[in-house]
């Protein structure tokens, strides 16, 4: 079963795999008329009510399979308000090669021809609440026609995230869906055919700009508060910087007071925030507790911070008393599987990270994606593992990213994938935040090696990702060309 938003994400990513729009939109259209025949006699009369959509445009194709059957099809709008050039290429399609196709350009005029079959291609998947003018005339139209309902994808009204369907909506007899059931289409009255369209499985599996697009930032805002350094300076410093390119308004580095004049060289544009000693102590922890609660902060913990038995008692507390998201990276990792929390957590781990966790000990992380997938279910809590490929899993839902570069093995291309990941927190959930991010740090290392001249990416330094993650978030680096 898949979601309406979760479909859209797969298509996208089909597109990125190299399976065009128009390929599937095809595809879609031969289904549809695959049902019509089932259900139609022959020589009866089919009626198509079509959006402007792609869910109209898999209708416009459907028209061209159906030859034998006296087929009208009514535009909902007018032509040049197709919102795609695929579906508007199939419209086009219909009236050269002398199909009986129609615009609608005022419901108060709308009058449904008599037909034994009407195809609603109105709305798709994108839709839900009550449906509007003209769609809202032409649902109550089909719904009181002596005809077959035939629905595409799902029925017209019917929320795909939800299930539920509006009080205005078509009522189908038949519906048929493409590559998976919908929720709650099984709980309609309508026969539901679920048509395979030549959908890959890596669409789903395989990382891509639709799981991005899951968790793009609309606005910049929230504020990410890495707590880190002590022993280490660098990795703060690039997982806040990473954070502001990634979205969040504010980035705050608590550090203590020995190290934070040399976490704050590094950006201008960071927040630094000293605390009196040498690293993370318990009682230190309490108080940053205080503050990331105040604020609602994604909190990052983990970048920087050693392993002194002193600090990861400190680290320890603070996971125990936050309640809020947060990403859990480096040495602070080893504690999780060990603490109760309220925390809603991210953890990002490497390969020995994840074997000390108590996960699977590995060298290639896509041979262990059900081990992972089992590990993260136990652990309660989603986990980023980082390796050639990274894997995120849920314990429930398990992807890989095959983006990246060999040269991101340097160090602090982990430390950018915690604040990315600390940002896209503020705008979906773990395992969303987590894909994504996965998938913008990867990406950003192959721009950056394709712009230097060096695919494998061997001369790159983590710090000149920075300039390229808001490029990829926004989808201007490596955008699929072709149809639209």
């Amino acid at each position: 079963m898949i979601t309406g938003e979760r479909m859209g994400a797969v298509d996208e990513n089909a597109a990125a795999l190299g399976v065009a729009r128009k390929q599937l939109m095809e595809s879609s259209g031969n289904a549809i008329a695959r049902v019509v025949r089932e259900v139609a006699d022959p020589g009866s009369r089919i009626l198509i009510v079509a959006g402007r959509g792609n869910n109209g445009g898999d209708a416009f194709v459907a028209a061209r399979f159906l030859d034998d059957y006296d087929t009208t099809t009514l535009l909902l709008g007018r032509e040049d308000a197709i919102g795609t050039g695929i579906a508007r290429e199939n419209w086009v399609v219909l009236g050269e090669a002398g199909y009986d196709r129609r615009e609608v350009t005022d419901s108060r005029a709308l009058e449904l021809p008599d037909a034994d079959v009407v195809v609603d291609a109105m709305l798709g998947t994108g839709i839900s609440g009550e449906l509007r003018e003209p769609a809202a005339t032409a649902a109550r139209e089909i719904n009181a026609a002596d005809a077959t309902v035939v629905s595409v994808d799902v029925p017209s009204g019917f929320d795909a995230d939800e299930g539920e369907s509006a009080d205005n909506g078509v009522e189908a007899d038949h519906v048929v869906t493409f590559h998976d059931e919908k929720p709650g289409l099984a709980e309609l009255s309508a026969e539901l055919t679920v048509a395979d369209i030549g959908i890959p499985a890596a669409a789903e599996r395989v990382l891509g700009p639709g799981d991005l697009a899951l968790a793009r930032p609309d606005t910049r805002e929230g504020r990410a508060f890495v707590i880190g350094g002590g022993p280490y300076t660098g990795a703060p410093a690039l997982a806040a910087q990473a954070a502001l390119r990634s979205g969040v308004e504010l980035a705050f580095v608590a550090a203590p007071d020995t190290v934070a004049g040399e976490i704050q060289g590094y950006a201008e544009d960071l927040i630094v925030q000293p605390y009196d000693g040498d690293r993370l102590t318990p009682d230190r922890a309490e108080e940053l507790v205080e503050t990331a609660e105040g604020y609602d902060d994604v909190v990052v913990l983990g970048p920087g911070l050693g392993n002194a038995e002193e600090t990861l008692e400190g680290a320890r507390v603070f996971l125990e008393s936050y309640t809020g998201p947060m990403v859990v990276d480096a040495d602070a990792l080893s504690i999780v599987p060990d603490v109760e929390t309220e925390a809603t957590l991210l953890c990002t781990p490497n390969r020995a990270e994840l074997a000390e966790m108590g996960g699977p000990e590995v060298t290639d992380l896509r041979e262990a994606t059900d081990e992972i997938e089992a590990f993260a279910d136990d652990l309660g809590h989603t986990v980023l593992a980082k390796g050639v490929d990274d894997v995120v899993s849920d314990g429930e839902r398990t992807r890989v990213a095959r983006v990246g570069v060999p040269g991101m093995a340097v160090g602090g291309t982990g430390d950018l994938l915690a604040g990315i990941s600390a940002a896209l927190l503020e705008h979906a959930e773990p395992f969303e935040a987590g894909a994504a991010a996965a998938y913008v740090n990867g990406r950003a290392g192959e721009v950056v090696a394709s712009e230097q001249g060096d695919e494998s990416g061997l001369g790159i330094y983590a710090s000149d990702l920075l300039e390229e993650i808001p490029r990829v978030i926004r989808g201007e680096a490596g955008r699929v060309s072709g149809d639209d």
